[in-house]
């Protein structure tokens, strides 16, 4: 674990120094988030500062920075894709969680992007680079903390298909910041109402659909967002038949982020458990999101997710609506909804099969 050099010290204070430590330390040691300690970590000093095979979470960073420790390489371990997903969502679903607890008891309602920057973004980034979407989408399914995970996943869905529909890298920094902040005006919503295991009256339903427009408002009021980002707050229930709110445009007043956005906002909500209601079956999902894609949602976009998704299928076995396992070994382009599996010695191509269909991915 090596020193840091100091920076020029005139005209500096002693704090000044000690948070500019700290800060190059943190930035150094954030790419073995997600890693296991090899042994147990000491300070300088001799200090106890954590166990050996820690998986490392941005805060557990922290405090090893704090402590002026660097790390190297040969003081982790790799672990496992699955674990580094779920730290990953864990960790920027908490901070999401601090983000919206520091707002709601505000008066100014100016959204922290250093700490969004820091402690969620980075790591939306990284979970994205995988391109790993089934082993992603285990790690955003919710526990007890939908409203904050949502926004993670969001984040996360967004990013890849921005990925995959060949967006520019600074378009797709800004998309992923504007996907993660979608919901952020639900801070502005009585938890009761956001929490009810049941569905809204029609009182409740109109004062839930304000949260766009307290979305637009923050994220607008905010230095370092730009117009876009708070149309997307704003967008993410418009449809493109004009059939969506708040002030239900056709698709062509639609922005193309939040015609992204919609897209896996829609996604993670049906397969995600409610207080009230439970997840719908992957197979279910999909084929709803087809039917409305040339009504509710914009159709190459719709049509780019729903081929990547089930082009990454291919070798994942999968459980069928008549309870059968089997593996998919062929996306059909024609009809990529219904691939083709492989079922002991039996292939079985749904296209033709329509009484079937996937209910849901069970392994790679």
């Amino acid at each position: 674990m090596r020193p840091r050099s100091f920076p020029i010290t005139a005209g500096f204070t002693p704090v000044d120094i000690l948070h500019w430590q700290v800060r190059n330390m943190n930035n150094s040691n954030e790419q073995y988030i997600g890693k296991q300690l090899v042994a147990n970590l000491f300070n300088h000093s001799g200090v106890f500062v954590l166990p050996a095979l820690t998986l490392l979470t941005g805060e557990h960073i922290r405090l090893i920075s704090q402590h002026k420790i660097v790390l190297e390489p040969q003081d982790v371990l790799q672990v496992d894709s699955a674990a580094f997903y779920q730290l990953a969502v864990d960790d920027c679903t908490a901070a999401m969680e601090n983000i919206f607890e520091q707002l709601r008891y505000t008066k100014t309602k100016r959204l922290p992007m250093l700490e969004l920057r820091n402690e969620v973004i980075p790591f939306i980034q990284q979970v994205s680079e995988k391109n790993d979407f089934y082993g992603i989408l285990s790690a955003l399914q919710t526990k007890d903390d939908y409203t904050y995970r949502h926004n993670v996943a969001v984040g996360i869905i967004s990013t890849l298909l921005g990925k995959w529909l060949k967006l520019k890298p600074e378009e797709l920094s800004m998309l992923t910041i504007a996907a993660t902040l979608h919901d952020i005006g639900k801070i502005m919503i009585p938890a009761e109402i956001l929490t009810k295991p049941g569905p809204l009256n029609e009182e409740e339903h109109a004062l839930m659909k304000k949260h766009t427009t307290y979305g637009y408002e923050m994220i607008r009021d905010t230095v370092g967002t730009t117009h876009m980002q708070a149309l997307v707050a704003l967008q993410h229930h418009e449809r493109m038949d004009g059939s969506g709110y708040p002030f239900g445009v056709l698709g062509h007043r639609i922005t193309d982020f939040s015609k992204i956005v919609a897209v896996a906002d829609i996604f993670h909500a049906m397969t995600s458990d409610r207080f009230y209601r439970t997840a719908a079956p992957l197979y279910e999902v999909l084929k709803q999101m087809d039917d409305n894609a040339y009504s509710k949602l914009d159709p190459y976009i719709c049509s780019v997710f729903i081929n990547k998704l089930m082009q990454s299928m291919i070798g994942n076995e999968v459980l069928l609506t008549d309870g059968r396992i089997g593996k998919i070994i062929m996306i059909l382009a024609h009809d990529p909804l219904r691939p083709l599996v492989n079922i002991g010695e039996d292939f079985i191509d749904l296209s033709r099969e329509r009484q079937l269909g996937v209910v849901r991915v069970l392994s790679q």
